[in-house]
């Protein structure tokens, strides 16, 4: 199957309120953020850049919100106030500036964030994590038919996104850590397909973007040992970028964008 194209990435712009996260050098933030969205737009992505929203800290993260593929949207769902705005926000875009359809399966228990969604081109796999459970699985179960959907118990306190992303097509990054280790077994176990790994010896270094061809990662000063590994290993066109600052709040690199393919043309927001 050919990986999917995309042609436009949604970002939001970082906002003040996010200092609230904890220490870390704000303005240089902002400029690894800046960064990012030039990069997408090298790589042939049109960014819809989205405002910042002072009442959510962490709206830049814009992947929480959402799972975009085939055209639809599958809202997150959260306990977490925060979220939970994030998701109501992203939705009214979506839906009324964006025009893309919108699906809320009705399962009432259903927590649901888009870090832990995992596609691969084949299926999904859903991280059981501190920030989706099972009901929320059911949902993307029930919003993308088409495709298996596999629940993935995650080991350690993160989004499964941050241990397992992919790395080109059928390929998928992960690391050396144990609570990686432990979700690669589990994955290998339930998947529907087969799938080659890319090993990295530093944990936060597997979060990356394959989009359109193109291979982005982090930089050489955040994942020295890894961007050796990822040069020897893989031939795809890559880019790195440092986002030392920014990412600390997060999954990494997929947290901080949402990928749609469009036919149409996009006004502007």
């Amino acid at each position: 199957m050919p990986p999917q194209r995309y042609t436009h990435a949604i970002v939001a712009r970082i906002s003040d309120s996010i200092k609230k996260n904890g220490e870390f050098d704000y303005d240089k933030a902002k400029q690894q953020h800046q960064n990012f969205c030039s990069l997408l737009r090298d790589i042939g992505l049109d960014v819809i850049e989205l405002p910042p929203d002072e009442t959510l800290p962490e709206g830049v993260f814009v992947e929480n919100a959402a799972v975009i593929c085939n055209g639809v949207a599958l809202m997150s769902k959260s306990d977490n106030l925060f979220r939970q705005r994030e998701a109501d926000s992203m939705e009214i875009i979506l839906k009324k500036e964006l025009d893309i359809p919108v699906v809320n399966p009705n399962i009432p228990n259903a927590i649901l964030d888009g870090g832990d969604v995992l596609f691969t081109g084949r299926e999904f796999f859903v991280g059981i994590s501190n920030y989706t459970n099972e009901d929320g699985a059911k949902s993307v179960a029930v919003a993308f038919p088409e495709y298996p959907v596999t629940p993935i118990k995650v080991s350690g306190n993160k989004r499964l996104k941050y241990y397992v992303a992919m790395a080109g097509p059928d390929v998928l990054s992960v690391s050396t850590s144990i609570y990686c280790q432990e979700i690669v077994k589990r994955m290998e176990r339930e998947a529907s397909f087969k799938y080659q790994k890319i090993t990295l010896p530093e944990e936060h270094a597997a979060n990356m973007i394959y989009v359109n061809g193109f291979l982005i990662h982090r930089s050489p000063e955040e994942i020295p040992a890894s961007y050796k590994v990822i040069k020897e290993k893989i031939d795809t066109p890559s880019r790195n970028i440092n986002i030392s600052e920014f990412g600390q709040f997060s999954s990494g690199l997929t947290s901080a964008c949402l990928l749609l393919r469009r036919w149409k043309s996009i006004r502007n927001i």
